[in-house]
Protein backbone atom coordinates (compact mmCIF):
# COMPACT_ATOMS: atom_id res chain seq x y z
CA UNK A 1 0.00 0.00 0.00
CA UNK A 2 1.13 3.56 -0.74
CA UNK A 3 1.78 5.31 2.56
CA UNK A 4 2.77 8.90 3.31
CA UNK A 5 3.95 10.59 6.49
CA UNK A 6 1.91 13.51 7.77
CA UNK A 7 4.40 16.36 8.18
CA UNK A 8 4.03 19.12 10.79
CA UNK A 9 0.83 20.11 12.59
CA UNK A 10 0.20 23.90 12.66
CA UNK A 11 -0.95 23.60 16.27
CA UNK A 12 2.68 22.77 17.13
CA UNK A 13 4.31 24.92 14.43
CA UNK A 14 2.03 27.97 14.07
CA UNK A 15 3.85 29.72 11.22
CA UNK A 16 3.30 26.65 9.03
CA UNK A 17 -0.47 27.31 9.14
CA UNK A 18 -2.62 26.03 7.45
CA UNK A 19 -0.28 23.06 7.07
CA UNK A 20 0.15 20.63 4.22
CA UNK A 21 -3.32 19.66 2.96
CA UNK A 22 -4.45 16.38 1.52
CA UNK A 23 -3.83 16.97 -2.20
CA UNK A 24 -5.53 13.74 -3.27
CA UNK A 25 -8.01 11.29 -1.74
CA UNK A 26 -6.47 9.57 1.29
CA UNK A 27 -7.38 7.54 4.33
CA UNK A 28 -5.81 9.02 7.45
CA UNK A 29 -4.84 6.02 9.56
CA UNK A 30 -2.60 6.34 12.57
CA UNK A 31 0.32 8.63 11.80
CA UNK A 32 0.22 8.09 8.03
CA UNK A 33 -2.10 8.29 5.06
CA UNK A 34 -3.09 5.62 2.53
CA UNK A 35 -3.94 6.67 -1.02
CA UNK A 36 -7.52 6.10 -2.20
CA UNK A 37 -8.55 5.32 -5.78
CA UNK A 38 -11.92 6.84 -6.74
CA UNK A 39 -14.31 4.67 -8.78
CA UNK A 40 -16.48 6.58 -11.21
CA UNK A 41 -20.16 6.33 -10.37
CA UNK A 42 -19.48 4.53 -7.07
CA UNK A 43 -20.12 5.69 -3.53
CA UNK A 44 -17.15 6.52 -1.32
CA UNK A 45 -17.24 3.21 0.54
CA UNK A 46 -16.66 1.34 -2.75
CA UNK A 47 -13.47 3.25 -3.60
CA UNK A 48 -10.28 1.21 -3.51
CA UNK A 49 -7.46 1.64 -1.02
CA UNK A 50 -4.08 2.19 -2.73
CA UNK A 51 -4.81 0.60 -6.13
CA UNK A 52 -7.58 -0.43 -8.54
CA UNK A 53 -7.34 -4.00 -7.28
CA UNK A 54 -7.03 -3.10 -3.60
CA UNK A 55 -9.68 -3.65 -0.94
CA UNK A 56 -12.65 -1.29 -0.75
CA UNK A 57 -12.52 1.59 1.71
CA UNK A 58 -15.45 0.24 3.72
CA UNK A 59 -13.78 -3.16 3.92
CA UNK A 60 -10.61 -1.57 5.30
CA UNK A 61 -12.62 0.48 7.82
CA UNK A 62 -14.40 -2.67 8.97
CA UNK A 63 -11.06 -4.43 9.36
CA UNK A 64 -9.88 -1.53 11.50
CA UNK A 65 -13.12 -1.79 13.54
CA UNK A 66 -14.00 1.77 12.54
CA UNK A 67 -17.41 3.05 11.35
CA UNK A 68 -17.91 2.71 7.60
CA UNK A 69 -18.32 5.74 5.34
CA UNK A 70 -22.11 5.80 5.29
CA UNK A 71 -22.24 6.20 9.07
CA UNK A 72 -19.70 9.05 9.11
CA UNK A 73 -20.27 12.81 8.89
CA UNK A 74 -18.74 14.83 6.01
CA UNK A 75 -17.04 18.03 7.22
CA UNK A 76 -15.61 20.68 4.88
CA UNK A 77 -12.24 22.22 5.82
CA UNK A 78 -11.15 25.71 4.75
CA UNK A 79 -8.06 25.87 6.97
CA UNK A 80 -5.84 23.52 8.93
CA UNK A 81 -8.44 20.76 9.22
CA UNK A 82 -7.53 19.99 5.60
CA UNK A 83 -4.09 18.95 6.87
CA UNK A 84 -3.82 15.26 7.89
CA UNK A 85 -1.18 16.28 10.45
CA UNK A 86 -3.52 18.78 12.11
CA UNK A 87 -6.50 16.43 12.09
CA UNK A 88 -4.33 13.68 13.59
CA UNK A 89 -3.12 16.12 16.27
CA UNK A 90 -6.69 17.00 17.24
CA UNK A 91 -8.07 13.48 17.31
CA UNK A 92 -5.08 11.91 19.04
CA UNK A 93 -5.12 14.76 21.56
CA UNK A 94 -8.66 13.73 22.44
CA UNK A 95 -7.64 10.10 22.89
CA UNK A 96 -9.55 9.00 19.78
CA UNK A 97 -8.66 6.79 16.81
CA UNK A 98 -7.38 8.94 13.96
CA UNK A 99 -8.85 6.88 11.11
CA UNK A 100 -10.75 9.16 8.68
CA UNK A 101 -11.10 9.49 4.89
CA UNK A 102 -10.03 12.91 3.56
CA UNK A 103 -11.16 13.81 0.03
CA UNK A 104 -10.53 16.97 -2.07
CA UNK A 105 -13.99 17.93 -3.41
CA UNK A 106 -15.12 20.64 -5.84
CA UNK A 107 -17.39 23.00 -3.90
CA UNK A 108 -19.37 26.00 -5.11
CA UNK A 109 -20.48 28.99 -3.06
CA UNK A 110 -17.77 29.09 -0.37
CA UNK A 111 -15.08 31.77 -0.17
CA UNK A 112 -12.10 31.46 2.17
CA UNK A 113 -11.19 34.46 4.33
CA UNK A 114 -9.42 35.13 7.64
CA UNK A 115 -11.24 34.90 10.95
CA UNK A 116 -11.54 38.12 12.92
CA UNK A 117 -9.71 36.71 15.93
CA UNK A 118 -6.31 35.33 16.98
CA UNK A 119 -6.38 31.62 17.80
CA UNK A 120 -4.92 30.03 20.91
CA UNK A 121 -1.95 28.71 18.92
CA UNK A 122 -1.08 32.27 17.87
CA UNK A 123 -2.09 32.27 14.23
CA UNK A 124 -4.95 33.97 12.39
CA UNK A 125 -6.98 31.06 11.08
CA UNK A 126 -8.99 30.79 7.89
CA UNK A 127 -12.75 31.22 7.97
CA UNK A 128 -15.42 30.70 5.30
CA UNK A 129 -17.99 33.14 3.96
CA UNK A 130 -20.74 32.66 1.40
CA UNK A 131 -19.67 33.65 -2.12
CA UNK A 132 -22.04 32.52 -4.89
CA UNK A 133 -19.36 33.02 -7.55
CA UNK A 134 -16.67 30.92 -5.86
CA UNK A 135 -15.71 27.43 -6.96
CA UNK A 136 -12.88 25.82 -5.00
CA UNK A 137 -11.42 22.41 -4.28
CA UNK A 138 -11.76 21.91 -0.52
CA UNK A 139 -10.93 18.88 1.58
CA UNK A 140 -13.86 17.07 3.17
CA UNK A 141 -13.15 14.67 6.04
CA UNK A 142 -15.54 11.85 6.93
CA UNK A 143 -15.58 11.78 10.75
CA UNK A 144 -17.32 9.33 13.04
CA UNK A 145 -19.57 10.79 15.71
CA UNK A 146 -16.95 10.80 18.48
CA UNK A 147 -14.40 12.41 16.17
CA UNK A 148 -16.91 15.08 15.13
CA UNK A 149 -17.61 15.95 18.76
CA UNK A 150 -13.89 16.22 19.45
CA UNK A 151 -13.33 18.54 16.50
CA UNK A 152 -16.34 20.56 17.71
CA UNK A 153 -14.55 20.91 21.03
CA UNK A 154 -11.39 22.24 19.39
CA UNK A 155 -13.35 24.70 17.23
CA UNK A 156 -14.75 26.81 20.08
CA UNK A 157 -14.32 30.01 18.04
CA UNK A 158 -16.49 28.51 15.30
CA UNK A 159 -20.04 27.21 14.92
CA UNK A 160 -20.85 24.10 12.90
CA UNK A 161 -23.49 24.59 10.21
CA UNK A 162 -25.01 22.16 7.71
CA UNK A 163 -24.72 23.18 4.06
CA UNK A 164 -27.30 21.67 1.68
CA UNK A 165 -25.93 20.34 -1.57
CA UNK A 166 -28.54 22.10 -3.68
CA UNK A 167 -27.34 25.56 -2.55
CA UNK A 168 -23.66 24.64 -2.25
CA UNK A 169 -22.97 21.97 -4.92
CA UNK A 170 -20.23 19.50 -3.97
CA UNK A 171 -18.75 17.12 -6.55
CA UNK A 172 -16.64 14.13 -5.56
CA UNK A 173 -13.76 12.90 -7.79
CA UNK A 174 -15.98 9.89 -8.58
CA UNK A 175 -18.73 12.10 -10.01
CA UNK A 176 -20.97 11.68 -6.96
CA UNK A 177 -22.81 14.87 -5.98
CA UNK A 178 -23.04 15.18 -2.21
CA UNK A 179 -26.38 16.05 -0.66
CA UNK A 180 -24.76 18.14 2.06
CA UNK A 181 -21.82 18.55 4.43
CA UNK A 182 -20.91 20.35 7.63
CA UNK A 183 -18.80 23.52 7.82
CA UNK A 184 -17.27 25.51 10.67
CA UNK A 185 -18.12 29.24 10.52
CA UNK A 186 -16.26 31.81 12.63
CA UNK A 187 -18.06 33.44 15.54
CA UNK A 188 -15.94 36.55 14.93
CA UNK A 189 -16.61 37.30 11.27
CA UNK A 190 -13.88 37.66 8.66
CA UNK A 191 -11.20 40.29 8.13
CA UNK A 192 -11.55 42.67 5.21
CA UNK A 193 -9.11 44.20 2.75
CA UNK A 194 -9.01 47.91 3.58
CA UNK A 195 -8.53 48.75 -0.11
CA UNK A 196 -11.88 47.41 -1.31
CA UNK A 197 -13.78 46.17 1.75
CA UNK A 198 -13.84 42.60 0.44
CA UNK A 199 -12.87 39.66 2.67
CA UNK A 200 -9.12 39.29 2.99
CA UNK A 201 -8.04 36.01 1.33
CA UNK A 202 -7.29 33.31 3.88
CA UNK A 203 -5.60 29.95 4.00
CA UNK A 204 -2.34 31.20 2.50
CA UNK A 205 1.12 32.05 3.85
CA UNK A 206 0.76 32.84 7.56
CA UNK A 207 3.98 34.85 7.76
CA UNK A 208 2.83 37.09 4.93
CA UNK A 209 -0.59 37.60 6.53
CA UNK A 210 0.79 38.54 9.96
CA UNK A 211 3.35 40.86 8.37
CA UNK A 212 0.57 42.58 6.41
CA UNK A 213 -1.55 43.08 9.52
CA UNK A 214 1.39 44.40 11.56
CA UNK A 215 2.37 46.82 8.79
CA UNK A 216 -1.16 48.22 8.72
CA UNK A 217 -1.52 48.77 12.47
CA UNK A 218 0.79 50.51 14.98
CA UNK A 219 -1.51 49.23 17.73
CA UNK A 220 -0.87 45.63 16.68
CA UNK A 221 2.88 46.26 16.55
CA UNK A 222 2.78 47.65 20.09
CA UNK A 223 0.85 44.58 21.23
CA UNK A 224 2.49 41.79 19.23
CA UNK A 225 5.92 43.06 18.16
CA UNK A 226 7.31 43.79 14.75
CA UNK A 227 7.30 40.37 13.09
CA UNK A 228 5.43 37.06 12.78
CA UNK A 229 7.71 35.29 15.28
CA UNK A 230 7.02 37.77 18.08
CA UNK A 231 3.31 37.80 17.17
CA UNK A 232 3.02 34.04 17.61
CA UNK A 233 5.15 33.95 20.76
CA UNK A 234 3.15 36.66 22.53
CA UNK A 235 -0.26 35.49 21.34
CA UNK A 236 0.29 31.85 22.32
CA UNK A 237 1.42 32.84 25.79
CA UNK A 238 -1.45 35.12 26.84
CA UNK A 239 -5.20 34.96 26.25
CA UNK A 240 -5.49 38.64 27.16
CA UNK A 241 -3.16 39.50 24.27
CA UNK A 242 -5.33 37.50 21.88
CA UNK A 243 -8.46 39.23 23.15
CA UNK A 244 -6.85 42.63 22.73
CA UNK A 245 -5.80 41.75 19.19
CA UNK A 246 -9.40 40.87 18.37
CA UNK A 247 -10.54 44.17 19.84
CA UNK A 248 -8.02 46.05 17.67
CA UNK A 249 -9.31 44.27 14.56
CA UNK A 250 -12.78 45.58 15.34
CA UNK A 251 -11.59 49.04 16.34
CA UNK A 252 -9.94 49.40 12.93
CA UNK A 253 -13.19 48.44 11.22
CA UNK A 254 -11.57 45.39 9.62
CA UNK A 255 -14.23 42.83 10.57
CA UNK A 256 -17.13 41.82 8.35
CA UNK A 257 -19.90 39.96 10.20
CA UNK A 258 -22.67 37.83 8.75
CA UNK A 259 -21.38 34.77 6.96
CA UNK A 260 -24.32 34.18 4.62
CA UNK A 261 -24.53 30.52 5.69
CA UNK A 262 -27.45 28.69 7.36
CA UNK A 263 -27.90 29.05 11.10
CA UNK A 264 -25.87 26.63 13.25
CA UNK A 265 -27.53 23.46 14.47
CA UNK A 266 -28.52 23.11 18.10
CA UNK A 267 -25.92 21.16 20.07
CA UNK A 268 -28.55 18.56 21.02
CA UNK A 269 -29.33 17.71 17.38
CA UNK A 270 -27.97 14.34 16.26
CA UNK A 271 -25.53 15.02 13.37
CA UNK A 272 -26.58 13.60 10.04
CA UNK A 273 -24.55 10.87 8.38
CA UNK A 274 -23.22 10.56 4.83
CA UNK A 275 -25.98 8.09 4.01
CA UNK A 276 -28.64 10.45 5.36
CA UNK A 277 -27.25 13.46 3.49
CA UNK A 278 -26.33 11.98 0.15
CA UNK A 279 -29.31 10.35 -1.48
CA UNK A 280 -28.66 9.98 -5.24
CA UNK A 281 -29.30 13.14 -7.29
CA UNK A 282 -29.76 13.51 -11.03
CA UNK A 283 -29.52 17.30 -11.31
CA UNK A 284 -25.77 17.89 -10.81
CA UNK A 285 -24.60 20.87 -12.91
CA UNK A 286 -21.16 19.32 -13.42
CA UNK A 287 -19.99 17.25 -16.38
CA UNK A 288 -19.11 13.58 -15.78
CA UNK A 289 -15.70 12.97 -14.22
CA UNK A 290 -13.22 11.30 -16.59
Amino acid sequence: MTRHNLGQAPAEHPLTYPGRPATGPVLLSGSETLALTPRHGKRLGDWRVSADDGPTLDAVLEELRAPTTGRRHPVIAVGSNASPAQLHHKLAGGGLPTTAPMIPVRVRGIGVGCSGHIGRHGYVAAAPYADPGAELTLVISWLDTAQLREVDRTEFNYRRVLLPGDRFPMLMPSGEALGGAYLYVSRHGVLTDTADGRPLPGGGDQRALLTRLLTASPALRDLLGTGPESWVERARADEAVRDEGRRIFREHGWVLTGSGFPAPEETCVTPRSHDELSAPRDDTPYPPVT
